[in-house]
């Protein structure tokens, strides 16, 4: 594919290393070809780049494979996912997963992303439902903004929420900040 042709969310393959394009910025002047500047993440990283290519520079794109999983448990180095309809189990780092698992539960449900048999991560839903296990009391008179106090959810993330949630309340929790976004039904 010709590079001006990507758009963010494609995959692209590039001198061994897998990106994923957040954004894209074509320029075009009078003298020159055209120009393609991409903001890209490198999956197996992290690492978040810029790289520019003349209008004809050709990258390969790929498919990524996704599958839904069930977490199981965590054996101490890594984490354990189960194929619900294999029954197969795959094994993760916990050093590549150090965000994603402040938001993991037993049996939860989540989509694991592969690259020709490599695992690269998993894609948690946008926001999960946790328990509230430790929380502050609410202290009276403390309205002066938004009144907030600090809670621990039950995989042990510590978050901010509103003086009216107690231990033991479910709440909805965002999983790319980690912020409160609501109560639980």
């Amino acid at each position: 594919m010709n590079v001006t042709e990507l758009r963010p969310g494609n995959y692209f393959e590039e001198e061994g290393n897998l990106y994923y394009v957040i954004d894209i910025l074509l320029n075009k002047t009078a003298m020159r070809k055209m120009v393609a500047k991409v903001k890209v993440k490198n999956v197996r990283t992290g690492a978040i780049t810029e790289l520019s290519a003349n209008s004809g520079y050709q990258v390969e794109t790929v498919r990524l494979d996704k599958k839904k999983m069930n977490y199981l448990y965590d054996n101490g180095d890594f984490l354990v996912f189960m194929d619900n309809e294999t029954y197969e189990q795959v094994e993760i780092p916990k050093s590549r997963l150090e965000w994603e698992i402040k938001f993991l539960k037993e049996n939860q449900e989540v989509e694991i992303t592969s690259y020709e048999d490599e695992i690269l991560g998993i894609n948690l839903p946008a926001k999960v439902t946790l328990k509230i296990t430790h929380c502050e009391p609410a202290v009276r008179g403390d309205t002066v903004n938004k009144a907030m106090k600090d809670a621990v959810v039950e995989t042990g993330l510590k978050i901010r929420v509103p003086l009216f949630i107690n231990e033991g309340d479910n709440v909805l929790v965002r999983t790319d900040t980690g912020d409160y976004d609501g109560r639980a039904n």
